[in-house]
């Protein structure tokens, strides 16, 4: 399938991740002063050294089978173990995206050398996903059919071995066959792209607590706020929503520091002097040109991680080293305000 990639295809990228369970591995033997922990959602530096094994997973707690929820606008309800439930997750909103092939709404189980989890359980059935993996909407068939390939051959890993879910998505990548890779691709590239993300400038943000890389609000008594500084934070719009239901209608909004936006769109779109500009080879309006990807109205999380796993030669897939001497050039702040006016962008 690499094949399909052809003629056109040396631009820049930045793309697709996923969200999970186990361990990972970086091409980095210390602790890392200069990653964005607002990226990977931590506030704490990782180990000095990469993970060994992966963690042992906590006790996972009966769910109620028994009440039944509803969603505004949906016709199903479920009950909390229904929602959450890995190899069927639920799909709250059916007429929001084409049909499902069994890929992309069951995964396989049976799978060798790996299980495959679902496509729709980390990116959403409408391939929205969540800030800790990828949007994956508004991409083309190509660029997808790629990322997955540069997953089974080792070349995207991650720059914080916390991120467990990027050694899962080698893992499933490993044991789909060509024509899991086609169905999932083809399914994710007939959805376009909507507004998911509300972008906030601000010199606050909610007081938070981290799970699974995702910063999420406190609540009742507990709920505050703290300065923002250089950093982005970015929460679900409901904890509730998020947390228990996986509403596929319920975005998400990024707190990003008081004039980063204005700095971001002079980078992307001039370069300022120091790289070249996004809009060479994403577009002018930063949607996508042929196999390279949309930035436009993507998570500022996701873009911040890209990025940086670019800088340290973590993500070395096809048409990454185009990438190399722009990265290269960026700063911690670059990166930020770059990632902050993308995410601002009507996708």
């Amino acid at each position: 399938m690499k094949k399909m990639l052809g003629a056109g295809a040396a631009f820049a990228v930045v793309a697709l991740a996923c969200a999970g369970a186990f361990g990972a591995a970086n091409k980095n033997s210390a602790a890392d002063t200069s990653l964005p922990l607002w990226a990977w959602g931590y506030v704490t530096p990782p180990p000095a050294s990469p993970l060994s094994a992966a963690p042992a997973a906590a006790p996972t707690p009966a769910l109620d089978n028994t009440t039944k929820h509803t969603l505004p606008g949906s016709k199903f309800s479920f009950t909390r173990a229904e929602a959450g439930q890995r190899y069927a997750p639920v799909d709250w909103y059916p007429e929001d995206h084409p049909a499902m092939p069994d890929i992309v709404a069951h995964g396989r189980e049976s799978a060798q050398p790996n299980p495959i989890y679902p496509c729709g359980l980390c990116h959403m059935p409408n391939g929205k996903g969540r800030p800790e993996n990828a949007n994956v909407t508004g991409l083309t068939y190509e660029y997808i059919v790629q990322q997955l390939h540069d997953f089974r051959d080792g070349l995207r890993v991650t720059s914080d071995p916390r991120k467990t879910n990027t050694a899962l998505m080698a893992g499933f990548a490993k044991s789909m066959t060509d024509e899991d890779i086609k169905a999932a691709a083809t399914y994710f590239a007939q959805i376009p792209a909507t507004k998911w993300i509300t972008v906030k400038e601000s010199t606050t943000v909610p007081l938070t607590r981290q799970a699974g890389g995702v910063f999420l609000p406190l609540e009742g008594d507990k709920a505050g706020s703290e300065p923002l500084g250089n950093r982005i934070i970015e929460t679900p719009i409901s904890v509730e929503d998020f947390e228990l239901w996986r509403n596929p209608r319920s975005g998400f909004i990024a707190y990003v520091p008081a004039g980063s936006v204005k700095k971001g769109e002079a980078l992307a779109r001039t370069g300022n002097g120091k790289v070249t500009a996004c809009t060479v080879c994403h577009g002018a309006d930063l949607r996508g040109l042929g196999p390279v990807p949309r930035l436009a109205g993507r998570s500022p999380s996701y873009l911040g991680r890209q990025l940086y796993d670019m800088q340290k030669g973590n993500r070395i897939g096809a048409w990454s080293p185009l990438m190399a001497p722009v990265v290269g050039h960026l700063t911690s702040d670059d990166i930020l305000n770059v990632s902050a006016y993308l995410a601002s962008l009507e996708p």
